[in-house]
């Protein structure tokens, strides 16, 4: 007879009661909690100590791990990780008494291993979050090939009921070429504010010279660029990164450098720069907004 422990490892650190005594002893299982192998998350589910929380706190609740909870678990980049679990309850279910803390919705979410799908997981989070967060998990889900564009953009389009529209115009402005969360942040103020003509990492080259652009408008030849605190990591990228930006000034490029807390707490203020070298004044496109 296997251990309890063992049983539970199984399952991803988690399991009923049901499940356990199809395979174990009742006696087992309660000199597994009396030992303190496994703990008891609610009436009739087991945990391991160190199993996965969202999974476990999922189960304690009787649903599904779900939003930016089944992002990460997915791999998708997000750009706020959530303090608690996200949870998705079938419609009706009633909240369990239990210690886990976590967010709650309720939903018929189709799931995989008790976490919602990852196309299901994508619209989730397009549909609850800012444009900013919904893009960063849309672009990094068809980035990564977590998600096929076709297949996101086939269920966005199957949707019926409220904030239909805003949606599937979020799925649609979801693009594989952008390659972090800031630059995806990035991409969203220009998009909320109105301003067009820029598309993720364009590619400035000929003989003598090579580079990508985080986010760049060829027409106008202005150049965005989202940088992380350890963009400059080292004296040497230092020096690279600057004989960059005077290649880029050679070649007729205005290239733009926005921080993360430029991006992240003065949106207004990237959106109103940027507009001042495209000559297209920003106005917000509020139905983009989250649900």
């Amino acid at each position: 007879m296997p251990e309890v422990t063992e049983v539970l490892a199984r399952r991803q650190g988690t399991a009923t009661f049901a499940e356990l005594r199809a395979v174990v002893s009742g006696r087992s299982i309660r000199n597994a909690l009396l030992a303190g192998q496994i703990r008891r998350s609610a009436k009739g589910v087991y945990t391991l100590p160190d199993a996965p929380v969202a999974l476990a706190t999922a189960r304690s609740h009787g649903g599904v791990v779900s939003h930016l909870s089944a992002a990460q678990h997915w791999g998708m980049k997000v750009i706020t990780e959530p303090l608690i679990p996200h949870v998705t309850l079938p419609p009706g279910r009633a909240r369990r008494a239990t210690e886990d803390k976590c967010v709650l919705h309720w939903a018929d979410a189709p799931a995989l291993n008790d976490v919602t799908t990852p196309i299901r997981t994508v619209l989730d989070c397009i549909r609850a979050f800012p444009l900013a967060e919904a893009l960063a998990v849309a672009d990094s889900a068809l980035h990564q090939g977590i998600v096929d564009p076709d297949d996101l953009f086939a269920a966005a389009a199957q949707l019926r009921g409220p904030h239909r529209r805003r949606i599937q115009e979020v799925a649609a402005l979801a693009d594989a070429r952008s390659e972090s969360v800031l630059e995806s942040a990035l991409r969203a103020i220009l998009i909320q504010a109105g301003i067009d003509g820029f598309e993720p990492q364009v590619a400035v080259r000929d003989n003598t010279f090579s580079a990508r652009l985080d986010l760049g408008n060829r027409s106008t030849k202005l150049g965005l660029e989202a940088d992380g605190f350890e963009h400059h990591g080292t004296r040497q990228q230092l020096v690279k990164d600057c004989r960059r930006g005077v290649n880029l000034a050679i070649r007729g490029w205005t290239v733009l450098r926005f921080s993360w807390e430029d991006i992240m707490y003065d949106q207004d203020w990237v959106a109103a720069s940027v507009a001042e070298l495209t000559g297209s004044p920003p106005h917000t496109k509020s139905h983009l907004r989250a649900a």
